[in-house]
Formats: structure tokens, sequence, C-alpha cells
């Protein structure tokens, strides 16, 4: 394959969104070429902080987009002179909207990946050639089904069911379209507090290498317990030094406040009087679940729970520890590791759903910094995967 040289390794940056992954890439020594993301706020945080993507830093949907036009962008962005030649370019990231697939949405709102924007992910790749391709994904996708059949309708007296509705059929026809590029593939669910993010926060990575090169995952820079590694970072740590004098947040209504103010830090609703919690729970109370995450106030000395996309809603509460309000839209940042001087466009509810759908940046470090010595001949030590494309069962 071609190489353009004398240069930082590149990339092409799909479903680019607020640039978390490309940020952690950069520190790792890659150059984002082009981008291609449809949120108009998102868009604009891109070519505040990166004017140089100006060009490709535009809404667009990637349905009517072709390689050809992402080559292009990068040889401009390059200033090489000429489109860049499929082969040419490092790695190809991207995380396909993975509402579908997310435990936190509807059951019955699984689908066939192949009928959805994974396969432009797909088709990018197939026509630029990287040499490795990383997407990204929630921890639902692992189980997802294609179809969901209702439990009510399971049993003996229903027919078994189909290879669709069985568990992990979403992800079979992944691996199945991945092994269609010619890549070697493998795929691993990571926590990101195993990489000095003060938030648990588990994402399924996937990492394809083009030459066959034998790829694994970063080993972890940090544990649970501090067990031969420095303890997973706190809420306290993650914040520290933050000065707001007017922080960012959309506030609690009176009726929210009644009962956060009853709380301390590391409770939720199942602290408030005996008395109060159906109350506080309307509905919510006799629905399943460990609903953990109502009325919660966040505790200090543990990593923050998974930063979402609505940290001021009822169901998924990210109250501060002291003060009666949610993280800010800068703590907010600082936990999903965003260095300081990130500035996010748009309204507060925009720059909140920009921050909550990022890649953490030091967890998009740690793997781009274990791309990087591959690519510049090194075999960096790496922990074990949970399955090789080769060996899984088709």
């Amino acid at each position: 394959m071609q190489q353009v040289i004398n240069r930082k390794p590149i990339s092409i940056s799909l479903f680019t969104g607020a640039f978390g992954l490309d940020l952690g890439l950069e520190k790792a020594g890659f150059q984002t070429v082009a981008v291609v993301e449809k949120d108009v706020d998102a868009t604009k945080t891109i070519t505040l902080n990166r004017p140089y993507l100006y060009q490709s830093s535009i809404p667009r949907n990637i349905e009517e987009l072709s390689a050809q036009e992402l080559l292009e962008e990068g040889g401009r962005v390059l200033d090489i002179g000429k489109a860049l030649q499929p082969g040419e370019v490092d790695l190809v990231t991207g995380g396909p909207p993975c509402q579908p697939f997310s435990t936190a949405g509807k059951r019955g709102s699984v689908m066939d990946p192949r009928g959805s924007l994974f396969m432009d992910f797909i088709r990018i790749v197939r026509d630029i050639q990287p040499r490795f391709f990383m997407m990204e994904n929630v921890k639902g996708f692992l189980s997802a089904p294609i179809r969901h059949r209702p439990i009510k309708q399971r049993g003996k007296e229903y027919p078994p069911l189909e290879a669709s509705e069985m568990a992990g059929a979403a992800l079979k026809v992944v691996l199945t379209e991945m092994k269609s590029l010619g890549y070697s593939v493998v795929y691993n669910l990571i926590e990101a507090a195993d990489y000095g993010v003060p938030q648990n926060r588990e994402r399924v990575i996937f990492i394809g290498s083009r030459d066959g090169e034998p790829v694994t995952f970063p080993l972890p820079t940090h544990h649970k317990n501090g067990v031969n590694l420095p303890k997973w970072r706190t809420l306290r740590e993650g914040l520290m030094g933050l000065v707001e004098p007017q922080p960012e947040f959309i506030p609690y209504s009176e009726n929210r406040l009644q009962y956060l103010r009853l709380l301390k830090a590391g409770q939720n609703w199942k602290y408030l009087p005996e008395e109060l919690q159906r109350e506080a729970m309307g509905g919510a109370y006799n629905s399943g679940g460990g609903k953990v995450g109502f009325y919660r106030r966040l505790s200090w000395e543990k990593p923050c729970p998974t930063v979402t996309t609505s940290p001021y809603q009822k169901a998924t509460d990210m109250c501060h520890p002291v003060e009666l309000r949610p993280l800010s839209v800068r703590e907010s940042a600082l936990i999903q590791t965003f260095p300081d001087d990130w500035y996010f466009c748009g309204s507060i509810t925009s720059k909140y759903r920009q921050i909550g759908n990022a890649v953490p940046v030091l967890l998009a470090k740690a793997i781009g910094d274990y791309i990087y010595n591959l690519i510049q001949g090194n075999k960096p030590q790496g922990k074990e995967m949970m399955e090789q494309l080769s060996l899984f069962s088709l």
C-alpha cells in the first residue's frame, strides 16, 4: 500500500460529534484530516477549536458522502497538492449511532445493522482501505438481538426463538460485515475508569487491521482497588482545581429539589424517608431494575457514573455532591477528560448532549497510543481480548 511520507499518522473521523475521540488520538500523535458530523452545533464546536478542519466541519450526512471526497479533503489539509489515495490513511474511526442497541432504551428498538448507518461506516472503510479502523459502541451492542420478541410471547406454548431474535444476533451481523472487508478484527468491552477517566463508562471497542498485524488492546493504567496500579480516579480528582464563578447548568424544579435536599453525597432515592419514597418516584416506584439514577447525589470518593446526554433527567440524575444542581457543562466535560480550553457551541442542552455522546479523551488516547506504536513498528504489550474474528463462529 502507498503511504504519505514525512508526516504524523493520519486519521479520518466519522460520526465525529464534539471531537472527543479525535482529541485523544491527537494526544497519541495522530492528525485528523477529515471529519463527518451532521449535528450543527457539534460541527461549530469542531470548527471553533480546530479551524484547519473548516472545509470538512460542515453539517453533512454520511449517507451522501463518498470516500473520494474524504480523501480529497485529507489531501488539502496536508497540503500535498493532490487527493490521498486508498491505502494511505492510517486510521478510520467512528461510532455509528448506538441508540438501537442501548440497554437504556426500549428493548423493542433493536434493529438489523445492515439497514443502519453502520453500513456506511463499512462502505467508507472498504473504499479508503486504512491500515486500521476503530469502531465504538455501547455495552448493549454485545447482547442485542436483531428483532425483539416480548417476554410474554416466549415459552413452551410459543415457537423457539429464531436466530435473529437471539442475544448477540446484531453482533454476529457486524462481525460478518467486518470480515467481508478482509481485515482481522478484535473487540473488547472496555471500562474507561481503567484508563484514568474519573468515570465508570463501559464501551465496546472494535479494532480492525488491514495487514493482519497482531492487535489487542492497551493494558489498563488504573485498577478499581489499586492492585499493582493506581486506584480508579474519583469525581473529586476529576474536578480538582476547577473554579466556576457562574457554572452552566439546567436547574432542577422545586418538585425535585424538595427530595434532593434530604439526601447527602453518595445517596439516592432509597435513602429518602420510607414514607416519601413512593411519592418521589411516582410510577417508577413499582417498575423493575435497580433505579440507582433516581434522585442521585454523586459521591466525591468514587468515579462519576456514566456521563449522559441529560444529567438533569429524573432517571439519570447527576446531582452535585454539595450543591443542589446537576453537574455543570464544564464539570461534565472534565469528567469526560476534555481539556480546559475546549469550547462547546450551542445551547446548554446541546452542550450536554455533545459531551455525553463523546468518547472520553483519555480512553481514546490509550487506544491511540497502542495503535500509534503498532504503526511505528513497535510491539506494545496488550490485554486479552474478548474475541478474535477468525475464531468467531459465524
